[in-house]
């Protein structure tokens, strides 16, 4: 059983939208996984062999015990009842308490076709006289990270202070040579750059070094304000 499951539509969206959360969490002690939808691929340099040894890779920075992809097509993603179920029985089998999904809102169509598609799995998974495997189950909450392909300005529900353990996600990150340096402008600011600059963004309107923002959709319900920064 999981505590949480990070749900990304391709190898290396977990990394960058919640490579902070999955690194704390794993400190904490708690049970972590991360789901990958499809390969990723095709992409400009990659190749589904460079993406596999990529996201091994990736998957030994950040100390992962569990990692499994679902094998849906790439470019292709779809919430369809087929997918849905798939999902569902997956949902079943981890038992996830947290779920994470992409934000809802992207300009890239497999980031928003996984979003309602882990939005429909988590009611499917619940439910009982069906032909899905395993036992009714039902994740307590989906939190969603920013992995976005638009220009947006989020307000996101909270932004998690990633400041110890900025350069283990940063060294996961970079794992994915073929997506994020290979073809990519040398001249300052690089993709990386401007990825730091962003959660040292994050982490200014916390008061701390480096941030990651978290969105929800449903209330979060607190027993003290003691861990809040």
């Amino acid at each position: 059983m999981l505590d949480a499951l990070i749900i990304a539509p391709h190898p290396d969206d977990a990394e960058l939208g919640a490579g902070g959360v999955i690194l704390k969490l794993l400190a904490e002690g708690k049970r972590v996984g991360v789901l990958d939808l499809t390969s990723g691929e095709p992409t400009p340099h990659g190749s589904p062999e460079l993406r596999a040894r990529e996201t091994a890779a990736a998957t030994e920075v950040l100390g992962l015990p569990w990692r499994e992809n679902l094998g849906l097509v790439n470019r292709s993603l779809e919430p369809t009842l087929e997918n849905r179920a798939k999902l569902a029985g997956v949902l079943r089998r981890e038992r996830p308490r947290w779920l994470f999904a992409p934000y809802w809102e992207d300009a890239h169509p497999d980031h928003t076709a996984a979003t309602k598609l882990v939005e429909d799995a988590r009611f499917w998974a619940k439910l009982t006289k069906c032909d899905l495997p395993g036992e009714p189950y039902h994740p307590e909450r989906i939190y969603y990270y920013y992995c976005v392909h638009l220009k947006l300005a989020p307000q996101p529900a909270f932004v998690l202070d990633i400041s110890e353990v900025w350069e283990q996600k940063l060294a996961a990150i970079r794992c994915y040579h073929s997506q994020f340096v290979t073809g990519r402008p040398t001249e300052p600011p690089t993709f990386l750059e401007r990825l730091r600059d962003e959660a040292a963004y994050w982490g200014k309107a916390i008061g701390t070094a480096y941030g990651e923002p978290i969105a929800t959709r449903e209330p979060l319900a607190l027993r003290s304000l003691a861990g809040l920064v």
